[in-house]
């Protein structure tokens, strides 16, 4: 499984982020410059608080 597949799994298990929502993004221009949680944070479709819930995840992963 692909990190980004295991993410996508993360975001939306544990911080209820749509699929609409990471479909959306996955197809925006700016996904290609950005990790997808970056622009959930900058659309505001996650909080500060779930960005570091995010980064601690990434951080385990390691």
């Amino acid at each position: 499984m692909s990190s980004n597949t295991q993410l996508i799994e993360f975001l939306q298990h544990e911080l209820a982020v749509s699929p609409a929502e990471i479909n959306v993004l996955l197809h925006h221009p700016e996904q290609a410059h950005a990790p997808l949680h970056m622009i959930l944070w900058q659309y505001g479709l996650i909080t500060l608080q779930q960005l570091t819930q995010v980064f601690d995840w990434l951080d385990a992963q390691i």
